[in-house]
């Protein structure tokens, strides 16, 4: 298998990585501006990568669940409902979220292929493998 095939490089890969700083960014100061809980923030912004789990059942399904967890369609959907119902709560996750996407996105850290948590579509992220790539 060609580990660089799919994946993005050079300067689209800076610009995507750049577009999940903005995320970041963004969800961030909408977040602050709703007046919710900084402490909400702290202890859900990691909680998209419990969707890892998954890798117990196989790179498949691992990278199947990472996937769910790492793309902006949740977040979105939860968001337009937070708002439409009104739910505040539901958007504060959403932004949580999309916030946690953002972050890893900015991290280099994109979404799996099925070969292996190692393998996404902004290149191959593990031990000797440079960030910046």
């Amino acid at each position: 298998m060609d580990e660089q095939a799919g994946t993005v490089k050079g300067a689209p890969r800076v610009l995507l990585r750049a577009e999940g700083a903005a995320l970041l960014l963004l969800a961030a100061l909408i977040y602050g501006g709703s007046g919710a809980s900084w402490w909400l923030f702290a202890v859900l912004f990691f909680a998209p990568d419990l969707s890892f789990l998954a890798y117990l059942a196989g790179p498949r399904a691992g990278a199947f669940a990472y996937n769910a967890a790492h793309t902006l369609i949740g977040p979105a959907v939860l968001g337009v409902a937070g708002l439409q119902l009104p739910a505040p709560l539901a958007l504060s996750l959403a932004l949580i979220w999309a916030a946690h996407i953002g972050f890893d996105r900015l991290l280099g850290y994109g979404l799996k292929y099925a070969a292996g948590f190692g393998f996404t579509h902004l290149g191959r992220i593990g031990r000797g493998e440079p960030m910046g790539r």
